[in-house]
């Protein structure tokens, strides 16, 4: 009887793990979707214009961290609608480089969804636990952030070419991180929060790939 009840314990948490997988990867499929609507609608804006989506977009993404306490319908049109600024926010840097190199966007959404394809799954199957590379891999974050500010300052030979690996090899890490907390959840209303970190991930692969592809040399 206990190995019965164990055996169905088991298969009920197997199903909810593939129904929060299905939920969350539609969900990151939609917003994806509305980041594409809002690059289209925003293409002809001024790159000025491109920091008040952000900040539009930071504003929603910390209400999406309390609605989805409250409400999971909440929480998923706001997941749409950060979806939506942010395509707004990074239009111009979007149509710069479709304006120079066409090929070069569709070629970084490729690779992109190799690269957070291919981690991502290695995330979601790997059993060692990744919680212990979270803090490092925050701390790297913020150090590429840092290396990107001080080079719209300073002029460093071959940059941008670093900052960029440097950046995919952060988002390798917190992709698989990514995944490995989407296998471990077991609350099917957290998915749009994962949602929305997984599709940060998307986002700055797809950026940093932009940045190698549409150089031009």
């Amino acid at each position: 009887m206990i190995d019965v009840a164990a055996h169905q314990t088991k298969s009920a948490r197997g199903q909810d793990a593939r129904a929060l997988l299905g939920q969350t990867m539609g969900l990151v499929a939609v917003t994806a979707g509305v980041f594409a609507l809002g690059t289209y609608l925003g293409r002809h804006q001024g790159a000025g214009s491109a920091w008040i989506w952000f900040v539009a977009a930071l504003a929603l993404l910390l209400i999406l961290n309390a609605a989805a306490r409250r409400s999971e319908q909440v929480a998923i049109g706001v997941l749409f609608g950060f979806g939506l600024v942010l395509g707004l926010a990074v239009s111009p840097t979007v149509a710069a480089y479709a304006d120079v190199d066409p090929r070069a966007v569709w070629e970084s959404a490729g690779a992109t969804a190799l690269f957070v394809a291919g981690l991502g799954a290695a995330g979601y199957a790997t059993r060692r636990d990744l919680s212990v590379l979270a803090r490092g891999l925050f701390w790297s974050l913020v150090a590429l952030i840092a290396f990107g500010i001080v080079l719209v300052f300073i002029h460093i030979p071959g940059g941008a070419v670093i900052y960029a690996v440097i950046g995919l090899v952060v988002f390798a890490g917190l992709t698989m991180f990514d995944f490995q907390r989407l296998r471990h959840a077991d609350d099917i209303r957290t998915a749009p929060l994962l949602a929305a970190a997984i599709f940060l991930d998307f986002l700055n692969v797809f950026l940093l790939f932009l940045s190698i592809f549409g150089r031009g040399d």
